[in-house]
């Protein structure tokens, strides 16, 4: 199998980018972010406040009641909450935030470590997130830290809003995108770095085929590749 680890800040394009590579593939593509976001938004629907106080609150309540899968539908990933697909609504500035939180908590963190790398162990998968390369798959095939300057990263996420009809203004999404880079590199538990093995791709300056092709080429890279 193989498997490449895909890690970087908010807004960088992680997840477009890695799930038109992994088509083009015919890799898994696994969004580790959306599992989170479907954590945080199964405690917002039942009213647990999600901070590290009341950690043991949020580990009860997922570890009790919440059954959480993935399928992969005509090559895109869908996220289920009890059955539920929730693939669109975890896609929300308020999940956005709240995932933030939920994913600085050591125990949600290990409620999907085993998840995520049951996946991987299955099948040839490209899977981004914030510490894939650095602790879920730490021996991955290949390791990518996928970043762009925080101004670039809010305007893609600003259009996405826009795009989805999501009312919010650039100043507020560059301010989240700016926050959330503080957290997700501050937190005590698994902070976004880049792995001392990653090959870093800026896509400050790349369109969205310029950022796919960069990625297509270090897979096909690998000695372990066959087409």
């Amino acid at each position: 199998m193989i498997n490449v680890a895909l890690d970087g800040p908010v807004g960088a394009g992680k997840s477009t980018v890695a799930r038109e590579c992994a088509k083009r593939l015919g890799f898994v593509y696994v969004d580790t972010g959306a599992l989170y976001r479907s954590c945080a938004l199964y405690c917002i629907r039942n009213n647990v406040d999600i901070s590290a106080a009341n950690e043991k609150a949020v580990s009860e309540l997922l570890d009790g009641s919440l059954d959480l899968n993935f399928e992969i539908i005509d090559g895109v990933q869908h996220v289920y909450v009890n059955g539920e697909d929730v693939s669109d609504k975890i896609r929300t500035p308020e999940i956005s935030k709240a995932a933030s939180d939920v994913s600085a908590l050591t125990s949600v963190r290990k409620f999907l470590l085993d998840r995520q790398r049951e996946i991987a162990a299955k099948n040839n998968v490209i899977m981004d997130g914030r510490d894939i390369g650095t602790v879920i798959l730490p021996n991955a095939d290949l390791k990518v830290f996928i970043t762009a300057k925080p101004e670039v990263r809010a305007k893609r996420r600003y259009d996405e809003f826009v795009a989805k009809g999501i009312e919010t203004t650039f100043e507020e999404v560059l301010a989240d995108v700016n926050q959330r880079d503080y957290n997700d590199s501050h937190r005590a538990e698994a902070p976004l770095r880049q792995a001392e093995d990653a090959v870093l791709l800026d896509t400050s300056e790349l369109d969205f085929e310029g950022s796919v092709n960069s990625l297509m080429k270090l897979v096909q890279g690998l000695r372990k590749y066959e087409k």
